[in-house]
């Protein structure tokens, strides 16, 4: 039976449970997935909501009536399904998740071999097409399953620790927020094989158990509310930094040792550091939302900024097509090329430890002139009915004194002292505002407030 299906968004799938995404969905894209890229081998996981499971089982049944061989990892992070599906050179990898979504979404990502994104019209769009048409025809051959979760895991581990150099590490304490999402149990394998090598490091762990009904709230770090309960565990532990993960746990968000919350940008920047440090002149990528912190370390370190389009996809076909070392996000994607130019949520915080424990220099203090030099706003977001007319009165507003326009990714345009990127958000019916300055942050607060009158909207 066709069947219209409206939850693919510009790079995996994300629905309403029962309304745009049900368990005869995740069948059909099952075995539209196995078809459209003629996969015999695919990794399987999910994360800890509380239609995940059944989920994945229809994502299982899909991709066997297709012949496929699948190779099941279970509860995990969307980067323990990255990092699976080359270390067993799968033809591709499928995790059931909707990261941060609220309780009543669900949702898949998926990747082919060599842990690549999907093209997204020859392959992504063809796989939703497919799923919607449900002319599947009887397999010759009948697929497997087998549970390699354990094994799998193990080589993760092994993996996630061979980036960094232990034996620096100094005692430190840091407070770890699973946000009852997928990480907890990860995190404690990593910790486990960690400390048969150091001592160094004591965590304090935060809502780490899954928990499916999300009992502290949905495992989005970027809500405000959710932020104190990460500031007073630093602050009442005297801890060095914090971590909160998100559900999957591809993102991680730091707070300082005062329990302050560190922007993104500051952190790509010091990541950014870390691997011109280990390979100088090497290419790093990041997005187009606040550059000018980012390239100035860059330029310092004799490295090569590279911009590209926002988005898991778009950052990593611009790595792999410069083989740059490293991408990164302000929204809290890491990406690295040794990790299969894959996001991870684990590597950065054992980065920073790393850095830390080299300069003996605290958090805040690692990002204290960079956020001088550089201050921003923060992502700030509108919803409005006409987006697009939005942004062609922003550039009209402003055509007359711009230095520089850029279009990689919505629109930037460049001042003497001041910068602004405004685009769609592709997840999300929103446009997001992004000012950042050289020295001021009087100009930030000025710029937004007209650009807020400008547009006839609030902001939040």
């Amino acid at each position: 039976m066709n069947k219209k299906i409206d939850c693919f968004t510009a790079y995996d799938v994300r629905g309403e449970i029962g309304v745009t995404f049900d368990s005869d969905i995740c069948y059909r894209i099952g075995r539209s997935f196995a078809l459209v890229l003629k996969a015999k081998k695919v990794i399987l996981a999910r994360d800890a909501r509380a239609t995940s499971l059944e989920y994945s089982q229809n994502v299982s049944h899909g991709l066997i009536d297709e012949g496929v061989k699948v190779l099941d990892i279970g509860l995990a992070g969307t980067e323990e399904m990255y990092w699976a599906t080359s270390q067993y050179e799968a033809c591709g990898g499928i995790i059931v998740t909707a990261s941060h979504n609220p309780i009543n979404y669900n949702g898949l990502k998926m990747v082919k071999s060599g842990s690549r994104p999907l093209e997204t019209v020859n392959e992504l769009a063809v796989i939703k097409k497919t799923a919607e048409e449900n002319l599947f025809l009887k397999s010759k051959i009948r697929g497997t399953i087998a549970d390699i979760s354990l094994d799998a895991r193990r080589f993760y581990v092994q993996k996630i620790l061979s980036f960094i150099n232990w034996a620096v590490f100094y005692p430190m304490k840091v407070v770890i927020n699973s946000g009852n999402g997928a990480a907890g149990p990860t995190f404690d394998a990593i910790d486990e094989e960690l400390s048969k090598l150091t001592n160094a490091l004591t965590f304090e762990r935060l809502h780490h158990c899954p928990d499916s009904d999300f009992p502290n709230g949905i495992p989005n770090p970027l809500i405000k509310k959710n932020q104190a309960v990460n500031t007073d565990k630093i602050i009442e532990t005297n801890a060095d930094f914090g971590i909160a993960f998100d559900g999957d746990f591809d993102r991680c968000f730091f707070f300082d040792e005062t329990g302050a919350f560190v922007p993104g940008q500051y952190i790509v920047g010091l990541l950014a550091r870390v691997f011109l440090e280990k390979e100088p002149g090497a290419r790093i990528v990041h997005d187009p939302r606040a550059i000018w912190n980012i390239r100035e370390i860059a330029q310092q370190k004799g490295g090569h900024s590279i911009i590209s389009r926002t988005g898991h996809a778009f950052i990593k076909r611009t790595m792999r097509k410069n083989d740059a070392v490293y991408g990164g996000e302000m929204s809290a994607h890491h990406y690295f090329r040794d990790f299969a130019f894959c996001d991870s949520g684990m590597l950065p915080w054992l980065l920073i430890v790393e850095l830390m424990s080299l300069t003996r220099t605290p958090l805040s203090k690692l990002i204290e002139k960079e956020k001088y030099m550089f201050p921003s706003s923060g992502e700030v977001n509108f919803e409005l009915i006409d987006p697009d007319k939005a942004i062609q009165k922003v550039l009209d507003f402003y055509k007359g004194e711009v230095l520089e326009i850029d279009e990689i990714d919505g629109l930037s345009l460049c001042f003497s002292n001041w910068r602004l990127n405004l685009r769609k958000s592709n997840t999300e019916n929103l446009l997001r505002l992004n000012l950042e300055g050289k020295v001021s942050e009087r100009i930030l607060k000025e710029k937004l407030a007209e650009i807020e009158t400008l547009l006839g909207e609030s902001s939040n």
